[in-house]
């Protein structure tokens, strides 16, 4: 019997026969990989705005220095007995991806689902029959779903695909924007991204480039672990630009591969280890992506954005499906080849004026409700302050 097994029975035995803790709070993001997200933000502001009241769980397989750093809190690893004994005491759950079927949340516990991010890609009771989902995985959303008490939004537009694509009631939604995105409006943002530099070594004056690149259904080792490969040209791209710029590469969570860049040192550096993408976006002037949703957040700043998307055709029309359509709404221009991305590179000023009315657009329709006190907004309602 695996171990999450063997504990499940002094779960079911035990832990649950003791009684909830209402001041106790658990905190996951993206399966215990990382503390990061909308769950670090939140977990935060709670421990800065009401300190001592609550007790913070947070569920880590790892060693992260950043959470090391704050106030009192209590880590344990995804699975384990220490984690069956929390989720079954703790009061508040805060999760950004959705929760382990098995995991049936008790009564009286309040569950906040941040999610990770505005979808560009279909999701759930939306999908067809392709890649990645089947009818039992629509069915594991519904059921969970079904527990969230909360689910956070960052626009009109996420609230209305979130209610249909997970079948969750509108009036649980929370379209206060993503706690995540309040780094975005700090005060002290300009502060924080020359920390970033710092932390990264990217030498001062240098033009940095984020590429965030996402994952792609289609191929893959096994569930949860995704084959990439860098379609662009780092060669081409440090003999045009290495002299005044440097590219800053995220790849998706979901992405197994180590790729090695150690030929391209000084140049490349790859931050796809770095906890917290939020302050990435910061320490960037410009954002190149493809489908990930990156680029909704990073819209906030208003700096320019490029899609890199070199497998369009396929990956609209057979792969996943789309809930945009990208070639009339996207904040930039879809470039299919390395000999575009460089072009583009080259000619950003008139990217910007080309793409400003459509921008502005975009910015509207999906950076409208963000202002900086989402965590604020979020907490009041959740934990019925104000």
């Amino acid at each position: 019997m695996e171990a999450r097994g063997r504990y499940r029975i002094p779960e079911h035995f035990i832990f649950k026969k003791l009684p909830v803790k209402k001041n106790w709070i658990l905190f996951e993001s993206f399966f215990g990989k990382s503390y990061s997200d909308s769950p670090k933000y939140l977990y935060e502001y709670l421990q800065n705005t009401y300190g001592d009241e609550y007790r913070y769980i947070w569920i880590l397989n790892g060693k992260s220095e950043s959470l090391e750093k704050t106030g009192k809190h209590t880590v344990c690893k995804m699975n384990s007995l220490r984690y069956m004994y929390y989720t079954a005491r703790c009061g508040y759950r805060i999760f950004n991806v959705r929760q382990a079927g098995w995991c049936k949340k008790r009564p009286g516990v309040v569950f906040l689902e941040t999610w990770h991010g505005t979808p560009l890609k279909k999701l759930a009771f939306d999908l067809d029959d392709l890649f990645s989902t089947n009818q039992r995985l629509k069915q594991v959303f519904y059921e969970q779903g079904k527990e969230w008490d909360y689910l956070t939004s960052a626009n009109p537009f996420s609230t209305e695909t979130f209610s249909r694509c997970f079948g969750v009631e509108k009036e649980k939604i929370l379209e206060y924007g993503y706690p995540r995105n309040d780094i975005l409006y700090a005060e002290n943002k300009d502060e924080i991204a020359v920390q970033v530099k710092k932390e990264l070594g990217i030498p001062e004056g240098k033009r940095v480039i984020l590429y965030a690149p996402t994952w792609r259904d289609n191929q893959m080792y096994r569930r949860g672990e995704y084959k990439f490969t860098l379609a662009m040209d780092l060669d081409r791209m440090q003999k045009e630009f290495g002299a005044d710029s440097v590219i800053l590469l995220r790849t998706h969570y979901y992405i197994a591969d180590m790729l090695d860049f150690s030929q391209y040192e000084g140049f490349v550096f790859n931050a796809s280890q770095y906890e917290d993408v939020s302050r990435l976006y910061l320490a960037s002037d410009l954002c190149i992506t493809d489908y990930s949703s990156v680029f909704f957040d990073y819209a906030n700043l208003k700096r320019p954005l490029l899609f890199f998307a070199y497998d369009y055709d396929a990956y609209a029309d057979e792969i996943r499906g789309l809930y945009i359509d990208m070639e009339k709404e996207l904040p930039g221009p879809i470039l299919r080849t390395n000999e575009e991305l460089v072009h583009a590179l080259h000619h950003m000023d008139e990217i910007e004026e080309q793409y400003k009315q459509r921008y502005a657009e975009f910015y509207d329709r999906f950076c409208c409700v963000d202002d900086g006190h989402a965590c604020q907004r979020t907490v009041n309602t959740m934990f019925k302050k104000e």
